[in-house]
């Protein structure tokens, strides 16, 4: 018995392990192999007598990711921008080395411009242009007193940064890795069964408003997410770069199957609304038969194997579904159904047919992942990023404002430590661009500066005098660059680790040539502070991002997708809509925080606007692809009612209010009828019926713009007084 229970006992102890390896595990050992690089870096910096052995250690703080591909890639846009900043700070100085204020004044153009870039590429590109913007001041400042020597800081900025570029990328590379690509796949594994259970709960008319939004807000993260480590991946690992077309293409087709799932969830919710209907009764046997596909695969990971066998059951439902579909129908038409309700089991079915098909796609394109090489390798739709140009332009006079106030002062004043402080403030501002909140990314630098300056103070004059050598060095700067790097691995800390970890190393940690000045260093970390929170309060009033103004226009252009849908190009046109607009919530949604009112708003504005875009894109698909017939001809009435519709609801989108709604509302009807009216020239078949798939989706966009739950609910109720679609659709 006691050998039971120790053994027991011994188990649970290793699934504490396991479970704390996992975990915080996963934190201490980037911690250490943060320290590693740091200190590595730093001893060789010293070795070679570099003039600067901080910037070096100051890069690894910067570069260091906890994912190998991410030190890769964030080393490369570094280096990129370390070199832009270095040749503009040079071109600056050989132009306006006698004249300091227009020196200033076109770095701080030069700082605007990068800032705006910043803001407007995201991901690790952004990093680049924070680089070249903040490297050219912080190289350019200090050499202004001495011009000539310009050239040779350019380069040994170059060097260090070179060298921290290197330890980083030989330490996260050589000790206990942790893989982008080995991420991917996880992630990649995982989101499917987690789909497959949403879209059962579902089908089953299970799910809560609440459950069904938060899924959805997960699911838009993890496209963009994984667009981010797609691009990441290149740069580590050769398996998954052959497989970067087939990566894209998932991607873009798992953001279609979960709109068609959306649109679909959406329609079967109003018809549920109604009660227990014929139309509601006659539909459920083809969600049920699909519930049974996907439940094996349900809350479990999608392996390379399991894709390919999901793709041959989905085949064989999509091949069955027509005739299941057709003798339903024989079976619901002998019950005189209404119009109204003949059209809901059309439509209900068509996107069934729709998310089957696209479902199966992405099956075949996870399975084909397993070969080396494949054709559906063959993707040219690329992932399309959306940033609002305003967002980038206020980002960038905030910038320029605030080197031109800091120049500004530094000249009229001639402090010592204006530089510091204008430095400083560049690299705080440059940083923060990238960020939804830069008010509270300034103000936690400063706080975290301000803990340096007391911990650096008390280090550089109480401790380093009384030790010596290397290996004491380290352990006495090891506390704090632990407390640094634990706050970075925080997300909601992050501004305080950085301006811990990277303005301590600037101000305390001690060069070759160590020079203990209380004076200096006082006032270099009171202008260290001040610059910061000058960057906090410009980002607080000079149009804050995560203001009211901004996620206002990101829902405006939330809105303005219908317009793509209904006007750009047909050729790659469903990716591009589908990534625009996710994007593109995902944007509002996060500058949104704090405010879940208007998240849900958000959220509703993306429903609608992915399931009418969607409709509009097969409907403009369906009449590309018609035959040549008389009864397809581009003057056919039903054509003309198509358009006209169109151009009513980008009017709606643009301004939506009860006027353009009921004119939405009357041409969408019109076109309906235009679509009974016209005589069928083969047969009505259900799978053969163009018209019928055409009548079904401008059903399914009338339904959506009677959603009560739809944002436009509020001018659903006042429509009836103008029109009454229903009795148009009955007098047809």
């Amino acid at each position: 018995m006691n050998a039971a229970f120790n053994w027991l006992k011994s188990l649970e102890w290793r699934r504490g392990l396991n479970d704390w390896a996992r975990s915080d595990g996963v934190t201490w050992i980037y911690i250490a192999k943060v320290l590693t690089a740091a200190f590595l870096t730093y001893w060789i910096a010293m070795r070679l007598e570099l003039p600067q052995p901080r910037t070096a250690m100051i890069t690894v703080f910067i570069v260091m990711q906890p994912q190998s591909g991410q030190v890769f890639a964030k080393s490369f846009y570094r280096l990129l921008g370390t070199v832009a900043g270095s040749v503009v700070m040079v071109t600056l100085m050989a132009l306006f080395a006698q004249n300091s204020e227009l020196f200033l004044g076109s770095l701080a153009i030069w700082v605007g411009f990068c800032c705006a870039g910043a803001a407007r590429y995201r991901n690790f590109r952004a990093y680049g242009f924070v680089l070249a913007g903040y490297t050219a001041a912080m190289t350019g400042l200090p050499a202004l007193a001495h011009p000539d020597t310009s050239f040779m800081a350019a380069m040994w900025r170059v060097l260090e940064i070179s060298l921290g570029i290197v330890c980083s990328t030989l330490v996260s590379a050589a000790i206990l890795p942790q893989s982008a690509g080995a991420a991917m796949r996880n992630t990649l594994y995982q989101r499917f069964g987690t789909f497959a259970q949403f879209v059962i709960t579902g089908l089953r008319g299970e799910s809560d408003p609440a459950s069904f939004e938060a899924s959805n807000v997960r699911f838009i993260a993890d496209a963009v997410g994984l667009e981010g480590l797609r691009a990441v991946t290149v740069f580590e690992d050769p398996h998954m770069r052959r497989r970067n077309g087939r990566l894209n293409r998932l991607n873009s087709e798992f953001m279609t199957i979960t709109t068609r799932f959306n649109a679909l969830h959406q329609l079967l919710e109003r018809l549920r609304r109604r009660g227990v209907t014929p139309a509601v009764q006659a539909i459920e046997p083809g969600l049920n038969s699909l519930t049974g596909v996907l439940e094996p695969f349900a809350g479990r990971a999608l392996t390379n194997a399991d894709a390919a066998l999901l793709a041959n059951r989905l085949s064989v439902y999509k091949t069955d579904l027509p005739e299941h579909v057709r003798s339903l129908r024989a079976a619901f038409v002998k019950t005189e159904p209404s119009d109204e309700d003949l059209l809901d089991f059309h439509t209900a079915y068509e996107l069934l047919y729709r998310f089957v098909d696209d479902m199966h796609d992405y099956a075949q394109t996870h399975a084909s992942l397993a070969d080396h090489r494949h054709v559906r390798e063959k993707w040219v739709e690329p992932f399309v990023s959306t940033t609002s140009w305003l967002s980038s332009l206020a980002s960038g006079v905030r910038a320029t404002f605030i080197l031109a106030v800091m120049s500004v002062y530094w000249v009229a004043t001639a402090w010592p430590s204006g530089a510091s402080m204008t430095l400083v403030s560049a690299a705080t501002v440059a940083l923060s661009a990238t960020t939804p909140n830069p008010r509270r990314m300034s103000f936690q630098m400063a706080c975290g500066t301000f803990l340096g300056a007391v911990l650096g103070f008390f280090i550089t004059f109480f401790v380093l005098p009384r030790i010596d050598g290397f290996p004491l060095l380290c352990m006495v700067l090891a506390p704090v660059f632990v407390l640094g790097t634990f706050l970075t691995t925080r997300p909601q800390w992050v501004g305080y680790g950085l301006g811990l970890l990277i303005f301590f190393s600037i101000g305390s940690a001690p060069d070759n040539l160590t020079v203990y000045n209380p004076y200096a260093f006082i006032n270099d970390y009171i202008a260290m502070v001040l610059g910061m929170l000058l960057c906090a309060a410009a980002g607080a009033i000079i149009l804050p991002p995560n203001s009211r103004w901004l996620w206002q226009r990101l829902e405006g252009n939330l809105r303005h997708q219908v317009s793509f849908a209904i006007s750009a190009p047909l050729r790659g046109i469903r990716s591009s809509f589908e990534s625009r607009t996710r994007d593109l919530m995902h944007q509002a949604y996060g500058l949104a925080a704090g405010k879940p009112e208007v998240q849900r708003n958000l959220l509703r504005w993306m429903f609608v606007v992915l399931e009418i875009g969607h409709a509009i894109i097969e409907l403009r698909r369906e009449q590309d692809i018609l035959p040549v017939h008389p009864s397809y001809a581009e003057s056919q009435p039903w054509r003309q009612a198509i358009r006209a519709m169109g151009r009513s609801l980008i009017r709606l989108f643009i301004q939506p209010d009860r006027h353009n709604l009921a004119r939405s509302l009357s041409a969408v009807d019109h076109a309906i009828v235009c679509v009974q009216n016209t005589d069928e020239p083969f047969a009505p078949h259900f799978d053969t019926s163009a018209l019928r798939r055409v009548k079904s989706y401008l059903h399914f966009i009338r339904t959506c713009l009677l959603d009560p739950q739809s944002p436009l609910a509020g001018a659903t109720s006042e429509q009836a007084s103008v029109a009454s679609p229903q009795g148009q659709l009955n007098a047809s």
